[in-house]
């Protein structure tokens, strides 16, 4: 089979593809044919040994995918041809990837490939945020910072579809573009966002921001909170991660709250199939539908990884490796 490999930790211009051996997996393992494998901010920092999981090299990048069951162990509710989605956590930038069955999810016949690779990362993160850490209730204020990217449009959708008003942050028009069209219903600007969202809300201030950006923006975040706002910490794709003054917390009674939804999920066997059958309906009837920002084959994978790690993508990026 074809893969993407990272051989030495020298970032995304290193990843080489190589061909491999058909995978077998272990007995209870499911082995799945890949059709598409979303790309994340986290395979950017995983090529440079800069995320938590720190693999040692040679490894394959890419932790969720969409595909069709190659073969699945006695007793699984999967089989030999179904339509899947798995959260492999590393392995997806291949022609072929193994999972255990607890991060495998059925796609209906009528949601594509591409959508569904779409959707565990950016959008189970999203939900677990806003829904089960933020306690995100309808009619509450949103703001999403990075809004037009993968994680952004994520959030966007999901505090729409549980009854949020949405304000997206951009730094350009051409980002603007794709934040109204994910659904925010209203977009600003980097430059001044905590004025113009006290503003936008009759001087109350949000109830949620969604930072996955970071950096020097933090506070100004932390200051367009409401009374008992909450600011969730996603990540850090601006670089920079930033500190807090805990007093600040005190003037409204505001909290700051980390979304590690990856390491939480896993330790949960049964956690990633909830969200998965909360958030399905919403896929299927379009309430949740990715915007798919580009598509790349396992060649242009570091392309891929270079277009999130410069900050020019919008929506979400794929590899195709058929």
């Amino acid at each position: 089979m074809r893969a993407v490999q990272v051989t030495r930790l020298d970032g995304p211009d290193a990843l080489e593809v190589v061909e491999l051996a058909d995978l077998e997996g272990r007995p209870d393992q499911i082995v799945i044919d890949v059709h598409a494998a979303g790309v994340n901010f986290p395979d950017v920092l995983i090529t440079k040994g800069e995320y938590q999981m720190r693999p040692n090299p040679p490894f394959i990048p890419g932790s969720e995918i969409a595909g069709v069951v190659r073969r699945a162990p006695d007793g699984s509710a999967f089989s030999a041809g179904d339509r899947v989605v798995a959260f492999p956590g590393l392995g997806g930038f291949a022609e072929t990837v193994v999972a255990d069955e607890f991060v495998v999810f059925g796609l209906p016949d009528s949601v594509s490939f591409e959508i569904g690779a779409a959707v565990p990362m950016n959008f189970l993160t999203c939900h677990f945020g806003l829904v089960r850490r933020g306690r995100l209730r309808a009619g509450e204020a949103v703001l999403v910072h990075g809004a037009a990217g993968g994680i952004g449009t994520a959030a966007i959708q999901v505090a729409k579809a549980f009854g949020a008003r949405v304000i997206a942050v951009v730094s350009t028009e051409e980002k603007g573009v794709v934040a109204r069209e994910a659904g925010a219903d209203e977009v600003i600007g980097v430059e001044g966002f905590k004025d113009a969202a006290k503003e936008l809300t009759g001087g109350k201030g949000v109830d949620i921001v969604l930072d996955p950006v970071g950096g020097d923006r933090f506070t100004d975040s932390l200051r367009s909170l409401a009374v008992e706002g909450r600011l969730l910490v996603i990540g850090f794709t601006g670089g920079e991660i930033p500190t807090v003054k805990v007093n600040r917390l005190l003037l409204n009674n505001v909290d700051v709250v980390g979304v590690g939804w990856g390491a939480f999920a896993l330790g949960d066997r049964t956690f990633l199939h909830s969200q998965w059958d909360e958030l399905l309906p919403m896929i299927t009837d379009g309430r949740l539908d990715p915007p798919i920002g580009g598509t790349f084959p396992l060649e242009r994978a570091s392309d891929a990884l270079n277009e999130i790690g410069g900050r020019r993508s919008t929506g979400k990026i794929l590899l195709l490796p058929r």
